[in-house]
């Protein structure tokens, strides 16, 4: 069996739209922590319209929210697509509806519900350290190294656009092979595709994956040749549009809903975020060897309307005490996930790009309950 995983840098056209949106969530929650935030982002050439739907006491400066977070990413100079100082800013944005709200809103005799429906899939496996298919953590480190050695100099004519996948062989299980890497990374106009698929092999590829290179490897740089014109410049950008880049890859189905630009009352996010760390903390307790967690809710109720826990047949227990034992430890309504995972904080921008899963730093990477499942479990 080959897997295959790809991902994307942070100069990506998508990605600058994700965080974006992220970046002006982090600034309300920053000064308000009650902010409600459903921010969308269009990125096309020298243009960025933003819009969506914020209830807020912060006093927001979008355009200079958005011109940071460009310079940010690298893009100030229009050879690269887009400069920050010159690009065009259109915002629309107005308040939570008050229908939406009413589901939201803790009341006398209304508890805090859902922002809206939705199913949120959670997953981790024992596969890597990171507890996400391997595949997945390839393709994310070698977007991150791009970037890295584009801000750190060591290929200073890279531009902020790029994209990876990685294609994995596995025998009886297990990864065996890596079979296929593509590259494809923006480049400034003085430099010739020889220097820079050596370059990029080296300084690159060679770091993340050498591992599990061997000869019959194929791996392809800058397919065609060219890639000068690259960010919004080349494509449109929108909020949302990787969201099986953000998750854990292509092998573990994901909800639907995406997560940049959205407060934490809003489950597509915080509920997604939970169902990750029950299903870490299975797999950490030594439960089963890959898990995967799927809640779903309605808006405006608190209780989920399903909880189902997947081990794939890798459990050591059954799978029906693993959910018994779940719904003791894990609290699941809303109001619950945001104050065990402190989700009231300005850390999204920094979940934006290289997969919100399988990065140190993040609540919901932590495996702190294990020993809570395997008591309650009896073991």
């Amino acid at each position: 069996m080959i897997l295959t995983s790809e991902s994307v840098t942070e100069g990506h056209p998508d990605k600058v739209c994700d965080i974006i949106s992220d970046s002006i969530l982090d600034e309300a929650l920053k000064q308000d922590r009650m902010s409600r935030v459903a921010c969308e982002t269009f990125a096309t050439r020298g243009f960025i319209v933003v819009g969506g739907e914020i209830t807020t006491k912060a006093n927001l400066k979008i355009s200079n929210i958005v011109r940071k977070t460009l310079k940010r990413i690298g893009y100030d100079n229009e050879e690269l697509g887009l400069n920050y100082e010159t690009v065009g800013i259109l915002t629309a944005v107005q308040p939570q509806s008050p229908d939406i709200a009413l589901g939201v809103d803790e009341k006398d005799n209304h508890e805090e519900g859902a922002g809206d429906q939705g199913i949120m899939v959670g997953y981790a496996t024992n596969e890597t350290k990171e507890m996400i298919p391997l595949p997945t953590l390839l393709a994310n480190r070698l977007t991150q190294r791009l970037t890295e050695v584009r801000k750190k100099g060591i290929l200073s004519y890279l531009g902020p656009d790029g994209k990876s996948q990685v294609s994995v062989e596995y025998e009886n299980g297990k990864a065996k092979r890596i079979t296929n890497i593509v590259i494809a990374t923006q480049h400034r106009r003085n430099v010739s595709i020889k220097r820079l698929r050596k370059d990029v092999y080296e300084k690159v590829i060679k770091p993340v994956c050498s591992k599990l290179i061997d000869k019959k490897t194929r791996i392809v740089i800058n397919g065609t040749g060219r890639f000068v014109i690259g960010g919004p410049q080349a494509d449109t950008g929108l909020t949302g549009r990787k969201i099986v880049v953000d998750n854990y890859g292509p092998t573990v189905p994901v909800g639907g809903g995406c997560f940049s630009g959205k407060d934490p009352t809003k489950v597509d996010r915080s509920a997604a975020y939970m169902a990750r760390y029950i299903a870490k903390n299975i797999v950490k307790a030594g439960l089963c060897d890959k898990c995967q967690v799927t809640l779903s809710y309605a808006i405006g109720v608190a209780e989920p309307t399903s909880l189902n826990i997947n081990c794939f047949g890798t459990n050591k227990i059954d799978e029906d005490k693993i959910k018994k034992a779940v719904v003791k430890v894990f609290p699941l309504k809303p109001k619950d996930i945001i104050k065990i995972l402190d989700l009231r904080r300005p850390i999204y921008s920094r979940t934006a790009a290289y997969g919100h899963f399988g990065r140190a730093g993040f609540p919901w990477e932590k495996t702190d309950k294990a020993k809570a499942l395997r008591k309650e479990i009896g073991i």
